[in-house]
């Protein structure tokens, strides 16, 4: 194709949900393929809430063909190390070179940051331009209308579309009307969060590394963020409470000092970063269940509205920039004219990949609780098996993931036409590493 797909002789209508990071990234790997989208966001504004997002190869790789990775490297800080650690002292478990020695871009082919998610959403905001982005609008309710989708806004307002693509987020109107209502599911756990200055941190080690901080019951992570990494961005996770007093709310507030229950004992750099939490809030964590189809009609979902897991692989923004691109190059690709079968290529090639990886980051919370000793060695010697253990997700390539599928339906469909039985493509175009059975799961860095 010549990256310009047509819709019955006229350019295709395609509107985005929501203008984070899912549907800002995949507005514009659609204009660089010279097709236009238009973005609908409900807030009056760009101004991404949140704290911080790690980025990995597997995104920054896709960031730099589009164009982004200047303005993001920019505002981001490359960690030193990745380091885990006990809870009771600061003896390294195992460690790992990522901007030391240029480590990490060498070994996966694109550097790793972290990132204000406000920071990288401005960036990915100015790359595409306000334009073609329309704010105040918040979807109430997703159709099929006389002439494709019809998307109705709370002002009164409405369009139709040729395709409605959901990037908005875990409440999703969109997945409403993919998979029907749904309710989030609570994963039994919490956590405390904030930004903080390093200086403030005077008995941290290794303030530029990306850390884990590993015991009964809890977990912290952490990792400097900015141009120059004078802030540092927390995520203390603990478990509990059993259950979650308002399913409505993502957060809810706490008496003074109850971030420093679960880690009463714990190393004084552990201690001292937790008990500077700023927000007075608790945060649970939630998933939903895995779908076995992301589309219906001319309506599909991408990112958190597809397959929202917990943050323990720090993978949620990461898998959401691949999601973003391998929709952009199929619809480049095979344009809109058989949009469900291109929808169903795009479901077959992220399902495998997301769904393990929310496997593993929901199993990963309990190998970073761990209480048994026989356990816990078990684990740290699995940690120390990093970059094998969970190599696949950083060096994953999602634009060639797509190419790759490709060219297999062309040779399916060549011998096909030369008499031979060559099974036409039906799998993910890319294959991961499955988790393997028995095993305890370590923790890959993000947050």
């Amino acid at each position: 194709m010549d990256g310009r797909p047509t819709n019955g002789g006229r350019e295709p209508r395609i509107a985005i949900v929501g203008a984070g990071i899912g549907g800002l990234t995949l507005a514009i790997a659609l204009r660089r393929r010279g097709i236009d989208a238009t973005v609908y966001e409900q807030a009056p504004k760009l101004a991404e809430i949140g704290a911080a997002v790690a980025l990995s190869a597997n995104a920054t790789r896709e960031l730099e063909r589009l164009g982004c990775l200047p303005g993001v490297e920019a505002a981001s800080t490359e960690p030193t190390e990745l380091i885990y650690r006990g809870w009771l002292d600061r003896e390294r478990i195992a460690a790992f070179p990522v901007r030391n020695g240029r480590a990490y871009r060498d070994r996966f082919g694109a550097p790793y940051f972290g990132i204000h998610r406000a920071d990288l959403q401005m960036v990915l905001g100015s790359t595409f331009g306000a334009d073609g982005i329309h704010f105040g609008k918040r979807v109430s309710s997703v159709a099929d209308g006389a002439n494709g989708m019809r998307l109705d806004f709370e002002d009164g307002d409405s369009v139709e579309a040729d395709l409605v693509v959901g990037a908005d987020g875990v409440r999703s109107r969109v997945r409403e009307h993919v998979a029907g209502r749904d309710v989030v599911r609570y994963s039994g756990t919490s956590a405390f969060r904030g930004i903080i200055p390093a200086s403030s941190l005077p008995t941290l080690p290794d303030p530029q590394a990306i850390q884990f901080w590993m015991g009964p019951d809890a977990h912290l992570l952490h990792y400097a963020i900015g141009p120059d990494g004078k802030d540092v961005n927390f995520f203390a996770v603990v478990e509990g409470p059993a259950e979650w007093p308002d399913p409505q709310r993502w957060t809810i507030p706490v008496e003074k000092g109850e971030s420093l229950a679960a880690f009463a004992g714990w190393d004084p750099a552990v201690v001292e970063m937790v008990g500077q939490e700023p927000f007075g809030l608790r945060w649970g964590l939630f998933t939903t269940r895995p779908l076995t189809r992301s589309h219906r009609g001319r309506a599909v979902i991408l990112g958190d509205a597809a397959h929202a897991m917990l943050p323990h692989h720090g993978q949620g923004a990461n898998t959401t920039i691949e999601d973003a691109v391998v929709l952009a190059e199929l619809i480049s690709r095979r344009g809109l004219t058989d949009l469900d079968r291109t929808l169903e290529r795009f479901g077959a090639l992220r399902r495998s990949r997301t769904r393990i990886i929310q496997r593993s980051a929901a199993a990963t919370n309990d190998a970073l609780h761990l209480t048994d000793d026989d356990d816990i060695a078990a684990r740290n010697v699995r940690v120390g098996r990093f970059p094998v253990e969970f190599g696949w997700i950083h060096e994953f390539d999602a634009l060639k993931s797509v190419q790759d599928d490709e060219e297999r339906a062309g040779q399916a469909l060549a011998r096909q036409g030369a008499g031979g039985r060559g099974a036409t493509s039906s799998g993910a175009g890319s294959r991961c590493a499955p988790v393997r059975p028995g095993s305890v799961p370590a923790a890959a860095p993000g947050g």
